[in-house]
């Protein structure tokens, strides 16, 4: 059975533990915010300087990250009480997630600001732009999902996350193998980081989800 339930309860107080979390969820939202205008980048000629400003965004996550653990050890520090450790351990774990996907992101704008043309994942491949516009969909609706405790919509995430998993290490493998070539050596490395980076942030978003739905044990895995 999912902890989650138990954290809602200690949303509800104005303790550390439940500023930590309403971190948690600014934190993502933060990072959904970053991801969507790194998508807007490639596919214009953005400025630079507009560019690395985004890419320096990054250390905003990082605070929340740092300001969240501060919070959750304080809070066990001063309460010793460990009977609500799980929940604690929770947060710690969903802030290294979302800390990753702002690293991914990171390499999303790499892809801006060192590819020497706009990239529109629809004029690489359809499989491409289907993976773009689905790891964007599953973006918000995890975070929908946390912030109204909704189980069904974490499974339906679990469950359907292979189907990137797939298709994005298709196009991998295509391009590694020569099998698939997009007229230049640059635009073929590109496609293939490109299709790899969306496939780990939805791989964090996954883990995200589980929250919703397992037991401590297995946060981060399928069940």
């Amino acid at each position: 059975m999912s902890l989650f339930k138990d954290i809602v309860k200690i949303w509800n107080s104005d303790d550390l533990l439940s500023q930590a979390w309403d971190e948690s969820y600014d934190m993502m939202v933060l990072s959904n915010e970053i991801f969507t205008k790194a998508i807007k980048y490639l596919r214009k000629n953005e400025t630079l300087e507009t560019v690395k400003a985004l890419k320096k965004r990054d250390v905003e996550i990082n605070l929340f990250q740092q300001d969240v653990r501060r919070k959750v050890v304080t809070h066990y520090a001063v309460s010793q009480n460990i009977e609500d450790l799980p929940n604690g351990l929770v947060l710690l774990n969903m802030v290294v997630d979302v800390e990753r996907v702002g690293d991914y992101t990171k390499n999303i704008l790499d892809l801006s600001i060192y590819y020497p043309d706009t990239i529109k994942a629809e004029d690489f491949s359809k499989e491409l732009a289907e993976i773009e516009k689905e790891v964007a969909s599953r973006f918000e609706k995890t975070i929908k999902a946390i912030n109204s405790q909704d189980a069904e919509v974490a499974n339906s995430l679990m469950s359907s996350y292979k189907d990137v998993v797939s298709a994005s290490d298709e196009i991998v493998k295509g391009c590694i193998s020569g099998k698939i070539s997009q007229g230049s050596e640059a635009k073929t490395a590109s496609l293939a980081l490109y299709a790899r980076y969306l496939k780990r942030i939805a791989a964090h978003l996954k883990n995200i989800s589980t929250i919703l739905v397992n037991p401590f044990e297995a946060v981060g895995y399928k069940k």
